[in-house]
């Protein structure tokens, strides 16, 4: 977030300030979906441990139906309130309109962050948290960054893109989340074994 922050100044004032904005505001929508990391890492690895695989698994379910439902509800209405929203922290209409653009494409990240949170909460639960740190750096170098600089120079007249931009290395992590975790679960790790017990 420190290069995107690097390639909004680069655009201008307007666009930097309304880039740090949006950030603010994405670290506030984000306490739902990071908090969910932190459940079901703690409640995953406390089932796991207890030999519950099925609850583990079940949490992990709930929680991403959870931070699915809030992202997708939260994507919806920000589309029709991000002028509002923006416009909380700054009177500038150019960084009002600059900002309202670039959290519309950004906030689509809430729904793809979220799910891989949870992945990743999981992974940590069951002692693989190399497989976290690597979908990250993964989607930040393949994704993220690369996306974020091309669309800043490909749309100068507007941040929308490079909202999407974000959206789509975190899309990236859920790809390579899902992947771990069918792959873990065709080769026997007993984390990942398909249960249908809760209890």
């Amino acid at each position: 977030f420190l290069v995107i922050t690097v390639i909004a100044n680069m655009r201008g004032l307007t666009d930097a300030a309304a880039v740090g904005i949006v950030e603010k505001i994405i670290s506030f929508i984000f306490l739902v979906p990071s908090s969910m990391l932190s459940t079901v890492s703690v409640l995953g690895a406390q089932n796991i441990g207890a030999g519950k695989v099925g609850r583990a698994q079940q949490t992990l379910r709930y929680a991403l139906a959870m931070t699915f439902g809030f992202g997708i509800t939260v994507s919806i209405f920000t589309q029709y309130a991000a002028y509002d929203i923006v416009a909380l922290f700054t009177y500038d209409a150019a960084v009002i309109v600059a900002g309202e653009a670039y959290l519309q494409g950004y906030i689509f990240d809430c729904i793809f962050a979220g799910i891989h949170f949870c992945f990743s909460g999981y992974f940590c639960a069951c002692g693989r948290s190399e497989i976290s740190f690597l979908h990250n750096i993964a989607s930040i170098v393949t994704a993220r960054i690369p996306l974020v600089y091309l669309t800043s120079i490909w749309y100068p007249m507007t941040l929308f893109p490079m909202g999407l931009a974000t959206a789509a290395g975190s899309l990236v992590s859920v790809v390579i989340c899902i992947g771990a975790f069918l792959y873990l679960r065709g080769h026997g790790s007993p984390a990942f074994a398909k249960s249908d017990a809760a209890a």
